[in-house]
């Protein structure tokens, strides 16, 4: 299913998977970067033990299939808020469901990029554990995973703040809000 979702992205006629996905993408492959970075930095006394190294490059490693996953996931969430657009709304009744729905729906499409954004700000809380501390040839490696997550979770945020206005809540609303402000802010603070 992930490499479906990665057709679709790059399939510009396709609007089932978004920015959402592309960003959960990009953060696997930031992950699967600078896990690598860390496993070319064992051996060399850069500054951390070889056992620390390989402990940074297992997480991240577990992130990216995380990540991998959360790429399908916000492809199914945003075919959730669809199929809830698309029950009737005929009578107050259904009016009624349908809104229920709809809310439940972007909820759940809020949620998904949010686990995604705080994977993406894992990610680079572990390359400023690595910084000055690696192989110098896998710099533009390290660089290169460092700016994927960071548009990871930038756009993960902007991703949750695009389902705000179908969440009626404003307790839920408030929460949502509140934490895509934190990973923006905590991209900045990096």
């Amino acid at each position: 299913m992930f490499y479906e979702v990665m057709e679709k992205i790059m399939d510009s006629r396709d609007v089932t998977a978004g920015g959402g996905s592309a960003s959960a993408v990009a953060g696997a492959m930031a992950a699967g970067l600078v896990g690598m970075v860390a496993r070319l930095s064992t051996g060399k006394g850069y500054g951390l033990s070889d056992a620390r190294y390989l402990e940074i490059a297992d997480e991240l490693d577990d992130i990216a299939a995380r990540l991998k996953r959360g790429a399908v996931e916000d492809t199914q969430s945003y075919l959730g808020i669809k199929a809830a657009f698309a029950l009737p709304k005929s009578t107050d009744a259904e009016k009624s469901v349908r809104r229920t729905a709809v809310e439940a729906a972007a909820i759940k499409a809020a949620s998904v990029p949010l686990e995604n954004g705080r994977a993406a700000i894992r990610i680079l809380e572990l390359c400023r554990e690595l910084e000055g501390k690696i192989n110098a040839a896998a710099a533009s490696d390290m660089e290169a995973g460092v700016m994927l997550a960071k548009m990871a979770a930038v756009d993960t945020a902007l991703n949750v703040e695009a389902n705000l206005p179908l969440i009626k809540s404003a307790e839920v609303n408030t929460e949502f809000a509140g934490a895509a402000l934190e990973l923006k802010n905590s991209v900045e603070r990096g």
